[in-house]
């Protein structure tokens, strides 16, 4: 039985997740966007000594509108309702910096990982420019309710499109879709994608393939697995050998908003065009081999 939840600066009457599906799924494919949250609670901006606007660079802002078409084709998208800065789906359940909070961890807790090391871990000690997102230390009680509260339902409710895909399909390939800032080893040559397949051990090459060469007849430039190979998501779920591939797209942000501002920019419309015809190209191929 779940014991009662610390006061904390949650906000439980948002969900945690929002799952957009087709009428009925045609397709072996999920599609899920973990960092594009934008939900921060008055109490977690409280918390914060940062503005909203630099919590919200953290964000993999608007990447699950770039991708909305995908009930359209057929498939599922699920989208994380809280932000990154707040609580990452993208990293292990346990991954917390010990010098965030104000008491011992738990032994269980993973806090040597390169991720913690960096300041973010499962709760972000800094973001991405590396200034401290907290005025004060937090409480274990905290970070345990915001993983109950929203990493936990999140990845139940991914392992279950996963599952159900498999159920129907035999076979599924997860799409989990990022965001990148400009990233500055690739001043002189940015990709515009980079494809994250866990250096092949996470997806069947044909799908990285089919992804890569569609983008490119768009005119796009694409990188794999440099500097992003692929986070928890990729790693945890894709298990070729069980049936499921997955494959981490990471979409260079300057293509289709202002990294500054946070907003959209002109590219957005055309992007999401694009971004459907790749969704489409995917719902077309017979991804039968992947079983």
């Amino acid at each position: 039985m779940d014991l009662p939840l610390p006061a904390t600066s949650l906000t439980p009457e948002l969900p945690p997740f929002e799952v957009a599906r087709p009428e009925r799924q045609t397709v072996p494919l999920v599609f899920a966007s973990p960092h594009s949250g934008a939900h921060y609670s008055a109490a977690f901006l409280a918390e914060a000594r940062l503005d909203a606007i630099a919590l919200r660079r953290s964000e993999d802002s608007f990447v699950d509108e770039l991708f909305a078409a995908a009930p359209a084709h057929g498939a599922p998208l699920l989208t994380a309702t809280f932000p990154r800065v707040f609580c990452d789906a993208n990293r292990e359940p346990w991954e917390l910096d010990p010098g965030m909070f104000d008491g011992p961890l738990p032994a269980w807790v993973n806090s040597a990982s390169p991720r913690v090391g960096a300041g973010l871990g499962t709760i972000a000690r800094v973001v991405a420019s590396g200034e401290p997102v907290y005025r004060h230390k937090l409480t274990f009680a905290e970070a345990e309710a915001r993983v109950r509260r929203y990493w936990q339902p999140y990845h139940a409710a991914l392992a279950g499109l996963i599952a159900e895909t498999r159920a129907a399909f035999g076979y599924c390939l997860l799409i989990d879709c990022h965001s990148m800032p400009a990233h500055p080893a690739h001043g002189a040559n940015p990709a515009d994608f980079i494809l994250g397949d866990a250096h092949g051990t996470a997806c069947a090459p044909r799908a990285t393939r089919l992804v890569e060469e569609t983008l490119g007849a768009m005119g796009y430039r694409t990188r794999r697995n440099d500097p992003y190979a692929g986070g928890y998501i990729t790693r945890h779920y894709g298990r070729p050998r069980e049936g499921v591939h997955a494959l981490q797209i990471e979409i260079a942000r300057g293509l289709y908003m202002n990294e500054t501002r946070v907003e959209r920019a002109p590219g957005m419309q055309a992007l999401t065009r694009d971004m459907s015809r790749l969704i489409a190209a995917l719902a077309r191929a017979d991804w039968s081999a992947l079983r």
